[in-house]
């Protein structure tokens, strides 16, 4: 019973969940991410740079680039304002002080000691240089009566060995505190065995077993455990790189005083002789190292050599964060990304928002929405076209729907009214199943094979029946849309590819049986995929070419004789080039009248072939109002004047009323199709 109590009574220990990505971690908004990149591609934005700006910019409450390199430029501002190099020569100044001071109030008080002697050693500190150097190389043979002045003078001594092995071993300033002669015997064992290591690995030579002895018996001086020669050689040569950044930046009066203090480092030349003999190991086996930068320094923080070592380390660790997070050399992936370096600089909320980005961007990548061509760049799938079309339907859907008369897209394209009988299932099918049948025709199924009855009911795609509905005419649909500068000029590119892939999406997924055509217009016309559309990038040739639109626009009505031809233009100016009988274009403005005969007939003969014609005009154009009007009088068609952000659901209400689906012109009265400040003519 005391042993269950105890087992009951045991306390639980958490910590941070580091085996790899966090599982409880919330999913991220692949849609959210899509649309925005969507909006970006059709307003002329390659894929690429897309998925850059949205990584950039961040997702909903989570810092995106930009703004963890903030925070990193930040940091960096903060070390180089906070501190000054000279930390080192500080301490040694403080220390030179009160040993000087305290020899001084010795001297007073030893009533025993010879006038004389007295003077002398008065003189002696008077006559102290200004320089710390100079001063503890004057005083080296000083007779000290004093024990605090003594040693407070050979803690210069000790203080210059544990700052310069701490510039290249991390955190030995403290280990090596009150070290003993055998401390220090040690150390230089380990330098010396250092170096013959380092030199074995510079010939060649296979150091595995010769690195694990080494490890075994000096393993102390290297808290972060190395796994082999080359790691150990990594950390070395940042910290030595780290340090001889430091002595670039300090003053050259700096640098001489700390060369000549380090002479007698631990009493002697003998350490910083092992310790440039390293230097100069690591420089060669290391050459891609940052020795030569420097920073300028100017806080009030002094630091010591040690100190400004990590420094320095941190202050290279935040460069390489910074071209990390800009992403801007070739092939740059946010994997690249040292979260552990992002951690010590930033601590552990930068790196939550660093794994959602890298998470984000391993969903667009892996969740089908994102490929990579043949020429190595990103272009938008299909699913994701598909996916992006569903958005910019259901926003015209949204808006048809809100308005007085108006017709739900989202229930268009039923094949027509029931008709009570019902039929096979076949693919390509959107009819609802009739239950009932679908039901019957598995119990049949299974009672025939001879399965006992109970159990589960398994249907078969041959067991599903659709319910018959009456047939609804087909439409043949050209969608033809201004892709001349004045369109990309006047912010109406991205509505214009917004329309095209709401209709596009609404006829591939609701009507699949209607023959949807894209004609772009510029200066020229050309029958355009979905895909080509939404990525076409602004055009800045001058010309409208409506007459090579509506050429082709009618060879596809006559492609598809058996159905209901409709036309729909998208445009913001008159015809201003026309298509030659050799194929040449011809641009004039203003329009030249043979061009706008040329177009007119082409309506006409669009007419003659019983299409159902809608002009939707952008823009307040006197010319083009007079035009579009004229020509819908003549073919007695119909001419819609929305605001760019209203032409989507506009297109859509004419598609569908055009195909009997809801109120002719637009899926509205003249006030839902008006938007805001729009005109309707007919």
């Amino acid at each position: 019973m005391a042993r269950s109590n105890r087992r009951l009574t045991r306390r639980s220990r958490y910590a941070p969940y580091t085996d790899g990505p966090d599982p409880l971690a919330p999913p991220v908004d692949v849609s959210e991410a899509l649309d925005a990149i969507g909006e970006q591609v059709m307003a002329g934005t390659s894929p690429e740079r897309a998925l850059r700006e949205l990584l950039r910019r961040g997702t909903g409450d989570r810092a995106g680039l930009d703004e963890l390199g903030r925070r990193v430029a930040e940091r960096r501002r903060e070390l180089t304002r906070e501190h000054r190099l000279d930390g080192t020569l500080q301490e040694v100044q403080r220390l030179l002080e009160r040993a000087v001071l305290a020899e001084r109030g010795q001297l007073a008080r030893d009533v025993d000691l010879d006038e004389g002697d007295r003077a002398l050693a008065q003189m002696q500190l008077d006559a102290l240089p200004p320089s710390p150097a100079a001063a503890v190389r004057e005083l080296a043979g000083y007779p000290w009566r004093s024990a605090d002045a003594r040693r407070d003078y050979e803690a210069i001594q000790d203080l210059l060995g544990r700052e310069l092995v701490d510039q290249r071993f991390a955190g030995m300033k403290q280990a090596l505190e009150g070290a003993t002669d055998e401390d220090r015997a040690d150390l230089a064992r380990m330098l010396d065995d250092l170096d013959d290591l380092l030199a074995a690995h510079a010939r060649g030579e296979s150091t595995d077993a010769r690195f694990e002895r080494f490890m075994a018996e000096h393993g102390e001086y290297f808290p972060e455990r190395p796994g082999s020669v080359e790691e150990l050689l990594d950390g070395l040569a940042q910290r030595a790189a780290a340090a001889q950044r430091m002595r670039n930046s300090m003053t050259a009066e700096q640098r001489r005083e700390l060369d000549a203090l380090a002479q007698g480092a631990f009493g002697s030349p003998e350490l910083l002789d092992r310790l440039s003999r390293l230097d100069e190991r690591l420089r060669g086996l290391r050459p891609g190292e940052d020795w030569g930068g420097s920073e300028r320094m100017q806080g009030e923080q002094g630091l010591g050599l040690g100190d400004g070592t990590g420094v320095f380390q941190d202050l290279a660790d935040l460069d390489a964060l910074a071209e990390q997070l800009a992403q801007h050399y070739e092939g740059s992936r946010l994997d690249d990304l040292d979260l552990e370096a992002l951690a010590r600089q930033l601590g552990q909320e930068a790196v939550v928002d660093a794994r959602t980005l890298q998470r984000l961007e391993g969903a667009l990548r892996d969740s089908g929405t994102l490929r990579r061509t043949a020429d190595g760049s990103l272009a938008l799938t299909p699913k994701a076209m598909r996916r992006l079309g569903r958005h910019v339907l259901r926003a015209a859907a949204d808006t048809l729907s809100h308005r007085t008369g108006g017709h739900d897209v989202r229930r268009a394209g039923a094949a027509g009214e029931r008709s009570g009988s019902t039929r096979a299932w076949a693919f390509g099918d959107t009819e609802p199943w009739d239950v009932t049948r679908t039901l019957t025709n598995a119990l049949t199924r299974r009672a025939a094979s001879g399965t006992a009855p109970g159990g589960r009911v398994p249907i078969d795609i041959a067991d599903v029946e659709v319910q018959e509905t009456e047939a609804r005419s087909r439409a043949c649909v050209a969608l033809l849309v201004d892709t001349s500068f004045s369109m990309a000029m006047e912010g109406r590119w991205v509505p214009m590819k917004r329309t095209a892939l709401a209709l596009h999406t609404l006829v591939s997924t609701r009507f699949r049986g209607d023959a949807l055509q894209l004609v772009g217009f510029g200066r020229s016309a050309a029958v355009m995929e979905i895909d080509a559309l939404v990525g076409l990038d602004a055009q800045w040739e001058k010309g409208t070419n409506l007459h090579h639109a509506l050429l082709l626009a009618n060879r596809h009505f006559r492609r598809h004789p058996d159905a209901q031809p409709v036309l729909l233009v998208v445009t913001d100016g008159e015809p201003t080039s026309h298509l030659e009988p050799d194929g040449e274009v011809t641009f004039s403005y203003p329009p030249d009248p043979l061009t706008i005969a040329l177009a007119v007939r082409e309506l006409d003969a669009a007419a003659r072939l019983g299409a159902r014609t809608t002009v939707f005009r952008l823009g307040d154009d006197p010319g083009l109002a007079r035009f579009v009007d004229g020509i819908a009088r003549r073919v007695g068609g119909s001419v819609v004047a929305p605001e760019a952000d209203d032409l989507s659901a506009a297109v859509v209400g004419s598609y569908l009323g055009a195909r009997g689906d809801g109120p002719r012109g637009g899926g509205g009265s003249e006030d839902g199709l008006r938007g805001r400040g729009g005109r309707w003519a007919g």
